[in-house]
């Protein structure tokens, strides 16, 4: 019989989660991602219905009414992100287990949700200074976007005691091979 898991992985933008959690995804485990909703423009990289969900503030406000979402945040003023229920239903029946790339909230919240059924990962910066040159780098941050994100991180950080496992990615090599081996064992308990 399949048994339902899923995996979280949730840190302050930039520590790594999205590249640990596609690393995981190239290793043809039985993983599938859930795509999130969020009520932003996508960047310039971005697909609709492969990277997120783009649903207009009033859209995603209307899917809260109808009790559509598994989680979902109001990160900023109209700015709002979540996981939808008829997603992770999507990749069971896929016959695979989810895999989550959420932010600190969603990933607290989701562990919450599913208990047992979940392995959370928080995935840490070396420090607030790497995290800040990380951000930096990308050249998607404005100066304002900047300092709202690195006023959010003290608070994430403080919160990484709520999640099963904590993955200091300050050597990309060792963090993806201890996420592999953490992952793997769990979805084969």
């Amino acid at each position: 019989m399949f048994s339902k898991k899923v995996v979280i992985f949730s840190a302050p933008s930039g520590a790594g989660k999205t590249t640990l959690v596609r690393h995981l995804l190239d290793q043809g485990l039985p993983l599938e991602f859930s795509i999130s909703a969020c009520s932003r423009s996508p960047r310039a990289n971005e697909k609709d219905g492969k990277d997120y969900y783009f649903l207009s503030p009033r859209d995603f406000k209307e899917k809260i009414a109808e009790n559509a979402f598994l989680e979902w945040e109001e990160v900023y003023r109209d700015m709002f992100y979540g996981t939808l229920k008829s997603e992770v239903e999507r990749i069971w029946a896929n016959g695979k287990q989810v895999i989550f790339d959420v932010d600190v909230v969603g990933g607290i919240n989701i562990k919450k949700h599913f208990g047992v059924q979940a392995l959370s990962v928080f995935v840490a910066p070396p420090s607030i200074e790497e995290l800040k040159s990380r951000l930096e780098g990308r050249g998607t941050e404005t100066a304002e976007s900047l300092q709202k994100r690195l006023a959010k991180v003290v608070e994430e950080m403080a919160q990484q005691d709520a999640f099963d496992i904590v993955v200091v990615n300050d050597d990309l090599d060792t963090a993806r091979q201890e996420v592999i081996t953490k992952v793997t064992d769990f979805i084969n308990k």
